[in-house]
């Protein structure tokens, strides 16, 4: 028999679910509580009942969003077969892939609130730790990991930018993104 507090997270999964799903097809306006309780299979008071509001229930999105980056940052921190610079260029693809085929959920995780959402923050600050022992690690230096990290965030976020609204063309720039993330790369490492 399934408790309410289990069967109470299993319908917070759900609709967290099915908001990401609304926002991967539609962007932030296809995200409404109605919309995802239908979505998600629950009745439509459902997500009223686990989000006071839509901007609470994206929180949720980024912070699961965020926390998937970070599984993907701790495999590759734990794969013993992959040199630090190999890490740290998983690590920069993985980023550019959510920006490329989910580019509302990377939007909302660049986004995300941080008032009233200490998941979403705690989710955030995790992953970057993780991000920064990467570039650490590479750099062999701590004391640099933070602003080459930065530069590393930046350029991607700027390159995912760019490709997303059709601006970066290798018919226009003479290179693509994948290449331009590689140059950086072997400038830091």
């Amino acid at each position: 028999m399934v408790s309410r507090v289990e069967s109470a997270a299993a319908t917070r999964r759900a609709l967290v679910d099915a908001a990401a799903e609304l926002l991967d097809e539609g962007g932030p306006d296809a995200v409404t509580l109605r919309a995802v309780g239908a979505r998600g299979g629950v009745s439509r008071g459902a997500p009223y009942g686990h989000f006071p509001d839509k901007e609470h229930l994206l929180a949720a999105v980024a912070t699961r969003s965020w926390e998937a980056v970070g599984e993907q940052l701790e495999q590759l921190v734990a794969d013993p077969a992959r040199t630090p610079s190999e890490r740290l260029e998983q690590a920069l693809w993985g980023l550019m892939e959510v920006g490329r085929r989910r580019p509302h959920a990377y939007a909302l995780m660049f986004g995300a609130p941080t008032g009233d959402h200490p998941e979403a923050l705690a989710a955030v600050s995790r992953t970057h730790d993780q991000f920064l022992a990467i570039v650490a690690d590479v750099i062999g230096d701590p004391q640099r990991a933070r602003p080459i990290g930065a530069l590393l965030m930046t350029s991607v976020h700027g390159i995912v930018a760019m490709t997303n609204s059709g601006q970066l063309t290798a018919e226009k720039w003479h290179v693509t993104g994948d290449e331009l993330l590689r140059m950086l790369i072997d400038r830091i490492g």
